[in-house]
């Protein structure tokens, strides 16, 4: 298997700095997590924006399919783009994007001139650069931190959804409640603070063009070890996009992720506990509702759950280097399992939110054990192809999850049923996991160090 190129060694010629002080890592994760905070702003402020304006249901749920769908539509679409062009400028362009997306909408709202068809169009808009935006910044997350700092990096972007998640959604129901127009102007501030940080980004130069043979991703990376860096510090100099069809790039990233086997059965355990997951959140809410948990008992349950998973993405890094890989993953899978089977017999409210706490507390753990190895050993041209695939699996267990837990509730009449069915699901993941020769031995990153 092919070893991915030691970019941020090679750009640099250099020993590595702290990831405290290392300026381009620092930039790509803040970046990142405005983008996130103005992401979970948004999932509560154009709600409330439409029930504010006499919006029906259904313009609820088209408003969040739309974005949804556009998502995963491009998603993958997107993977291909972050390895034909330049990364740091797909970034960028897709902040600005951003920028003019909440602008025109905060502009509307000033002026009274508020319409659906825009605020749908805005949502289509911010899923489809947002799956632009991903792939790009996690390829070039190892073009800016050494592989010996990469799980460190990695376990520290775990934390960065979970921080969105506590703050996002407050500060968006205190800012429309003072001013409608306020979540979405505060957004477009973000995005364009965003956009001023990737300016200063710098990027190693040369990254490797595709190789293309007859055989398609057999020869990727056959160029890896061939640095072109002239100690420029400027975004690297692909402008351009590179020769041959983006549907060969697709396909040559598609039957490389398909190759590999610890990637592509990662991909899969990871996409049904998902599936699972997600549904069970949605069957724990509507238990609540039916227990008449009140709405602050309620916040607070759903805040453990971000919580926990901020403290687990807070000791990722070292839980990581204190463990081994599978004890990590088949940790988590029957932790999962356990937490789920004694959410059927706990109250509802609090002492569930306890466990999902739990539960999202091993998470980042388990993300970062998954993705150091993936971006690791993926070449740096394919790198944006493979997280394309990924988010594909892992989106789309997001939008089935909570049809199926929908489902699941209304099918078994309310009661803890679905939670033991969820609970249920989760063991025979975790059965399954622990009968994986790939997952047994899942690979230990350092012990492929030179």
């Amino acid at each position: 298997m092919t070893t991915a190129p030691t970019d941020a060694e090679t750009a640099r010629g250099s020993a590595a700095v702290p990831l405290s002080r290392n300026r381009d890592y620092n930039i790509l994760w803040s970046s990142q997590l405005m983008s996130e905070l103005a992401m979970e702003m948004a999932a509560v402020a154009v709600p409330l924006l439409i029930l504010a304006r006499h919006g029906s249901p259904l313009q609820l749920g088209l408003a969040s399919s739309a974005m949804a769908a556009a998502h995963m539509i491009s998603v993958v679409p997107a993977g291909v783009i972050a390895d034909r062009w330049d990364r740091r400028r797909l970034m960028l362009g897709c902040q600005v994007l951003r920028v003019l997306g909440m602008v025109s909408l905060a502009g509307a709202l000033l002026l009274d001139r508020y319409a659906f068809w825009h605020v749908l169009l805005v949502v289509v808009l911010e899923g489809f650069l947002g799956s632009v935006f991903d792939p790009a910044e996690h390829a070039a997350l190892p073009q800016v931190v050494p592989p010996d700092q990469l799980s460190t990096a990695v376990a520290r972007n775990a934390a960065r959804p979970y921080i969105a998640t506590l703050v996002g959604p407050g500060v968006a129901g205190f800012l429309f409640s003072a001013l409608p127009l306020g979540p979405f102007a505060t957004n477009a501030v973000m995005f364009a603070l965003s956009s001023v940080a990737l300016c200063f980004l710098r990027l190693p130069r040369g990254r490797s063009a595709m190789v293309r043979t007859g055989d398609g991703p057999d020869g990727a990376g056959a160029d890896h070890d061939r640095p072109d860096h002239d100690g420029r510090d400027d975004a690297n100099d692909d402008t351009a996009p590179r020769p041959g069809g983006a549907g060969q790039d697709f396909a040559a990233g598609f039957r490389w992720v398909l190759g590999q086997p610890v990637i592509r059965t990662t991909m899969a355990w990871m996409m049904i506990t998902n599936l699972v997951f997600s549904s069970l959140l949605i069957v724990l809410l509507a238990l609540s509702g039916e227990d008449k948990v009140g709405a602050g008992e309620l916040g607070l349950t759903m805040a453990c759950f971000g919580a926990g998973g901020l403290l687990g993405g807070l000791f990722a890094a070292r839980m990581h280097a204190a463990a081994r890989p599978p004890v990590i993953l088949l940790g988590f899978t029957w932790t999962a399992a356990l937490g789920a089977a004694l959410m059927a017999v706990v109250p509802t409210g609090l002492p569930q939110g306890a466990l999902l706490g739990l539960m999202a507390l091993f998470a980042p753990l388990a993300n970062t054990t998954v993705l150091t190895y993936q971006l690791t050993v993926t070449p740096d041209e394919l790198r944006g192809r493979m997280s394309g695939v990924a988010g594909f699996c892992s989106g789309g267990a997001g939008v089935l999850g909570p049809a199926l837990g929908g489902a699941l509730t209304g099918a078994a009449g309310g009661g803890v049923t679905p939670v033991l069915i969820c609970a249920g699901c989760l063991v025979l993941v975790a059965v399954a996991a622990t009968a994986s020769p790939t997952l047994r031995r899942f690979p230990d990153i350092a012990d492929r160090k030179p």
